[in-house]
């Protein structure tokens, strides 16, 4: 499926990324770090089947016989009783969650509970490909994304008109000036991949929001 979006020079892709607030950073997949997410759900099946290969694709390559010999060692601990086994299967989920964070260069805080709150975006993710369509997360996005550049650059015109009436019109001016630049450079960073794997930027703060609102309006 092919989507065109109406704002000059970026790209659906673009939008997208910069709607979660670089998708790839260790915030944005702190849902990981969840009891609910979906590297802890895979570790459950895995110690329900006796089989280490759901997840192994959580983790590199260099760390994946660390992962298959603690599995071994879950199982035969996991014999000595129901107490043994809820520590026992939570050091692993705890250690697979913490390898697979350092395979993506982000920090390992801990598990949290099942019930964690997580992003707006991320939710929206997830929904879209339980449903198997990205329509209308795509829409919602894009539509913010660009009320959110159209915005920014009214006010920036507006103030133009205006900035040599007085100094306080000429910072009014600056203040609106400054703040649309840097948002329009956010976008064209993160969709040339400027924006490094694995490392949260200034950038966050200007995308996130407008995404997480977007989510919250075609939610409602």
């Amino acid at each position: 499926m092919k989507i065109r979006t109406t704002i000059s020079g970026l790209t659906t892709v673009g939008v997208i990324l910069l709607g979660f607030g670089f998708i790839h950073s260790p915030r944005a997949w702190a849902h990981c770090d969840t009891l609910s997410g979906p590297v802890v759900m895979d570790a459950k099946k895995a110690i329900e089947a006796n089989d280490v290969a759901p997840v192994l694709k959580w983790v590199r390559p260099q760390d994946e016989n660390e992962i298959r010999s603690l599995f071994d060692k879950t199982l035969v601990a996991r014999q000595k009783g129901r107490d043994v086994q809820e520590l026992v299967d939570m050091h692993f989920f705890e250690t697979l969650v913490r390898i697979h964070r350092a395979g993506e260069g982000a920090p390992y805080t801990g598990l949290k509970p099942a019930d964690t709150p997580i992003e707006p975006g991320i939710e929206a993710a997830e929904k879209a490909l339980e449903a198997e369509s990205d329509t209308s997360l795509v829409g919602a996005l894009q539509a913010e994304l660009e009320s959110s550049v159209r915005e920014r650059f009214e006010r920036t015109v507006e103030a133009k008109k205006h900035k040599d009436e007085s100094v306080a019109a000429g910072r009014e001016y600056v203040e609106a000036y400054v703040e649309y630049i840097h948002y329009v450079e956010h976008l064209h960073e993160v969709m040339s991949g400027a924006a490094a794997h694995g490392h949260e930027s200034e950038a966050n703060e200007h995308a996130e929001a407008p995404a997480a609102k977007a989510i919250k309006v075609h939610q409602h």
